[in-house]
């Protein structure tokens, strides 16, 4: 008799594979009828990641879109699953067990039934709260083994750690190859390995079809006995997404599995509903790059889910760059140079950082750290120079035990900066802090939510959420949308070169401006004709401009990246304020660049005169943010 494969319809993943932003919860609701008559799905991930966060971005609420989104499925009978990160929850940094508590009792409430936990570096005490508190919740805890593919990371070394994880209480197992680059055998003996050992645990294979090694691994996991394949469909399928539920159904059929039939009709609905919202608002959010796959991620083995924000960021941080390389008369880069710099220095910098797995967060620190370093050697600078605090934690022990060893010079680094390396259980550095949500909740009047679900969104993004609260969050995206949408409007329709000439008030210039440039021209009549003859004299005019600079006795402290400024970085932290003196080396804030908060220290000291952002303000690299007399 022909073994069931059932399939997941990775439908959250889908989205930010592909770029920043997700469905609306109105968009959802549209999408959600025909992907449960599409009849195959068993599972759908519905949230976790980055869901809740970008929710807040956009100026919506998550709490309100899990609830509706889920709602469907759970009255259809399709379990819903959740990402989340083990000691980082649903965010990018270490969250307090009370906090991790809180989220798996709200999420199952939501509707969300599964939470596939995984820790970046599988480290088991991380994955030991997961699962303990997503049984406590009410959820299946399915534990993930964030695969990648090193020297350290053998087939010996995830069998051992899977084996760790079901005896820690784990339900099932997802074998996680967010990079898409485990290799198809190697995988084959993997799930082989854990499905003779434990035959009554299930076990999924989640992939990403990047490299393009997707399609015979998911052949030689289904041999060797996985229970579910997670599958995407187009129009966001392939690239640094998933492989294709079309394509994965017929190999698997074709192999002699029991696979469920494809309503067709349903699926053709799913796939016009999900390119309707990439033609609404969310293909402004794709780089069309990340449709595309690319066998050089083989090499970095940076992860599929990953690639949209790393185009964003690579974007941005090539527009400053150039900048910075126009004002000094050097050769610009093209993204495809800065692209292949990074891929270049992730492979270098990763086995002394001690080969931390290429995932959430700990690819997005490894890729951030590689971004900075090109940058600072691009501008003259020590490797090394720029290193985030969270970076830090990861290098010093306190997300984690890192499966390898850090080079000597990382070591050194530490050392003569005076940091030191921890090896006691990550959670305990990260004390609860609930109760101080719940005092920022009730000084502002704002309601806790249905099974305190507002209290979580605060103290899982406290950031995010004010900002969510205050209407900046939503002002700010639909200000940034209507940008996206004028310089697309602007390639596709130029606008046509206007020449106006209007006669000044000297009798012998005229100004001609040309599609915003003024130009001077002057009028000479000749001796003999008398007819008028004209020439440039002068290729522009320039606004007079009023005297900024600063004066002698006050200095400025310049922003060294671009990003988010933000004062502090958490609840209890104490800002700077004007009046205070502050001497060289002090941490004056922090700026949020490519998902991590960088601190900013002070090169100058002095009493400060003036704070020139706002709290949260977006700030290009060498604005001012404090002066200093």
């Amino acid at each position: 008799m022909a073994r069931e494969i059932k399939f997941s319809l990775v439908y959250r993943d889908m989205w930010q594979s592909s770029g920043k932003y997700v469905p609306t919860v109105d968009q959802l609701l549209k999408v959600a009828p025909a992907i449960i008559d599409m009849g195959c799905f068993s599972r759908v991930e519905t949230n976790g990641g980055g869901f809740e966060q970008i929710n807040l971005l956009f100026g919506e609420n998550p709490n309100v879109a899990n609830r509706k989104w889920t709602q469907p499925f759970n009255d259809a009978g399709i379990q819903t699953h959740m990402l989340e990160r083990a000691l980082n929850g649903i965010r990018m940094s270490p969250v307090p067990a009370d906090i991790r508590k809180l989220m798996f009792k709200v999420k199952k409430k939501q509707g969300t039934d599964i939470a596939r936990s995984f820790c970046g570096l599988n480290d088991p005490r991380n994955l030991e709260g997961s699962i303990k508190y997503a049984k406590e919740g009410g959820m299946i805890a399915q534990a993930a083994l964030s695969l990648t593919y090193s020297e350290v990371h053998t087939v010996e070394y995830y069998t051992n750690l899977a084996n760790t994880l079901i005896e820690l209480g784990a339900d099932e197992i997802c074998v996680k190859d967010m990079a898409g680059i485990g290799r198809p055998v190697y995988l084959g003996k993997l799930v082989a390995n854990i499905k003779t050992q434990h035959p009554n645990i299930l076990v999924t294979y989640h992939s990403h079809s990047g490299p393009g090694l997707s399609m015979a691994s998911i052949l030689e996991v289904a041999r060797a006995g996985a229970d579910y394949i997670d599958v995407a469909m187009e129009p966001l399928s392939w690239g640094t997404g998933h492989a294709d539920l079309l394509a994965v159904h017929a190999m698997l059929k074709d192999a002699g599995f029991k696979v469920p039939d494809i309503n067709m009709k349903a699926y053709m609905k799913v796939r016009e509903l999900t390119q309707s919202f990439i033609d609404d608002f969310l293909g402004y959010y794709i780089n069309p790059r990340n449709r595309m796959m690319n066998s050089l991620l083989i090499g970095p083995g940076l992860p599929g889910g990953m690639m949209g924000s790393l185009m964003a960021d690579l974007e941005n941080n090539l527009a400053s760059l150039n900048k910075w390389l126009t004002k000094r008369n050097k050769p610009t880069l093209t993204q495809d140079d800065l692209l292949i710099k990074l891929f270049d220095e992730v492979k270098y910098i990763w086995p002394k950082l001690g080969y931390p797995p290429l995932v959430t967060p700990f690819s997005q620190y490894v890729k951030n750290l590689a971004l900075m370093n090109v940058l600072q050697i691009e501008k003259g600078r020590e490797r090394w120079s720029m290193i985030a605090d969270n970076i830090w934690d990861m290098i010093l022990g306190k997300s984690g035990k890192l499966p390898g060893e850090l080079a000597p010079e990382i070591i050194k680094l530490a050392e003569e900066q005076g940091r030191e390396f921890y090896t006691g259980n990550p959670q305990d550095l990260y004390p609860n802090n609930l109760d101080t949500f719940k005092q920022e909740m009730k000084d502002n009047n704002w309601d806790f939510g249905e099974d305190d679900e507002e209290l979580l969104e605060l103290a899982m993004h406290p950031e995010q959420y004010r900002a969510y609260k205050s209407g900046k969050a939503k002002a700010d995206f639909e200000a940034d949308l209507a940008k996206r949408k004028a310089e697309v409007e602007a390639t596709e329709n130029p606008a046509p070169i206007k020449t106006e000439i209007t006669q000044s008030f000297e009798p012998k210039n005229l100004n001609i401006e040309v599609n915003g440039e003024k130009f001077v021209v002057n009028v000479s009549y000749g001796e003999q004709s008398g007819e008028p003859t004209t020439g440039v004299t002068e290729e522009k005019t320039v606004p007079q401009a009023t005297n900024t600079s600063t004066p002698a006795n006050v200095e400025e402290i310049l922003a060294p990246l671009e990003g988010n400024f933000y004062l502090t970085l958490n609840a209890s932290d104490v800002a700077v304020k004007v009046g205070d003196v502050i001497k060289e080396g002090d941490v004056i804030g922090y700026i949020e660049s490519m998902k991590t908060y960088n601190a900013i220290s002070a090169d100058k000291s002095g009493k400060i005169l003036e704070i020139c952002p706002t709290n949260g303000d977006a700030i290009e690299e060498d604005d001012v943010l404090i002066k200093v007399g």
